[in-house]
């Protein structure tokens, strides 16, 4: 392993190991306490332009496999964890995540105070930082994250976006058959690519609905003449990375969608564009919510899910003007779940379709097939 440098707006600089890639990276680091999962948290195209600090000190020790990746590769900035395994021992594992790190280009930390970190963006909030195996003086790292993009300044979903269509053709995963299920559909939607997770694919199949998946470049004229010509019968708008307040085409777009009273429901980055595209802006969370053990209350049952969380925006309280409050962190009560009042739209903040974390609140696929 060699020598990593770290330096964070702050002004605090640390000295680690690396292991994956070498080179230079500029991201926003935040911390996930998720205590298993680290492949498809490591593979959601969410955390592009981030670095993901792991609260579960031990990292790799199952290593990873191709059923497990999220997405066709690997989008953040780089991992940082207390302990990397470096000989997984699983009997699924095809692969040490080392390779899959090397072969994504993605920075891997390690030997470094985890706790100290997450207690330091607890305390500070999310910010910017800088890791380099190349460059080890203080005073030319400082430069380099002066002179990087913010991530709020960075259009990361023209990066992750798919450039061609195609039709999902997996559901559910089988754990007694160790293999994903083939879809039984009876609707027909679109998934606009904000950066969309496998396993969101997977359970909107398992719900009975055919999705064929497009650029996030689709027009809205052409989806509302497909839904028109009862070719689809709604669309979901997926998760994704960066700041929603900067995605202006996707906004209007999303507006021409509502306006012409196409069904929706969004997850994540869909559920806050879906709130700015009804003329109520989103707002920065000091150290946003990631894991997969953040209890939501259901606002209608009164039930308790314990759910998995990828997000640094939210919306704001206010929305309740034009739509119902479905779900709510207990955590620090923010708003999770959405209804809108005049328009068939529904949305999430959390993720329901787990991957890593709980399914409770799997339920919520099916919530949107019945509104079809």
């Amino acid at each position: 392993m060699n020598k990593v440098s770290l330096y964070f707006e702050n002004g605090l600089m640390f000295e680690a190991k690396s292991f994956g890639a070498e080179g230079t990276a500029v991201g926003e680091i935040v911390f996930n306490t998720s205590m298993t999962g680290y492949q498809e948290i490591v593979t959601d195209p969410s955390y592009a332009g981030q670095f993901v600090t792991f609260t579960m000190p031990e990292i790799g020790n199952v290593g990873c496999n191709t059923q497990d990746m999220e997405s066709k590769g690997a989008y953040c900035k780089g991992i940082i964890v207390r302990s990397y395994q470096p000989r997984p021992s699983n009997f699924r594992c095809e692969e040490p995540l080392d390779v899959l790190l090397k072969r994504e280009n993605v920075l891997g930390i390690t030997d470094i105070d985890t706790r100290f970190l997450t207690k330091m963006l607890r305390n500070e909030g999310a910010m910017m930082m800088v890791a380099s195996t190349e460059i080890h003086d203080e005073t030319a790292l400082k430069e380099v994250l002066e002179n990087s993009p913010r991530i709020e300044e960075v259009n990361y979903i023209e990066q992750v976006s798919t450039k061609e269509p195609y039709v999902h053709q997996e559901a559910r995963y089988n754990a007694q058959r160790f293999e994903y299920e083939k879809p039984n559909t009876t609707k027909k939607i679109i998934a606009l690519d904000f950066g969309i997770k496998r396993n969101i694919l997977n359970e909107l199949t398992h719900a009975g609905m055919e999705v064929t998946v497009v650029p996030n470049a689709m027009s809205a004229e052409e989806i509302i003449a497909k839904f028109e010509a009862k070719e689809i019968d709604g669309v979901f708008l997926s998760n994704g990375p960066g700041d929603p307040l900067i995605l202006k085409e996707e906004q209007a777009k999303i507006k021409q969608l509502i306006a012409a009273k196409v069904p929706m429901f969004g997850i994540c980055l869909g559920h806050q564009l879906l709130s700015i595209s009804h003329g109520y802006d989103t707002y920065k969370l000091k150290f946003g919510h990631h894991g997969g053990n953040h209890p939501v209350k259901n606002s209608i049952t009164g039930a308790v899910e314990i759910t998995a969380q990828n997000h640094n925006y939210n919306v704001p309280d206010n929305i309740t003007e034009v739509a119902e409050v479905t779900h709510v962190n207990l955590f620090d009560n923010t708003i999770e779940g959405l209804r809108y009042k005049d328009a068939p739209i529904m949305s999430v903040q959390h993720h329901p379709e787990a991957s890593p974390g709980p399914h409770e609140s799997a339920y919520i696929f099916s919530e949107f097939a019945k509104m079809l």
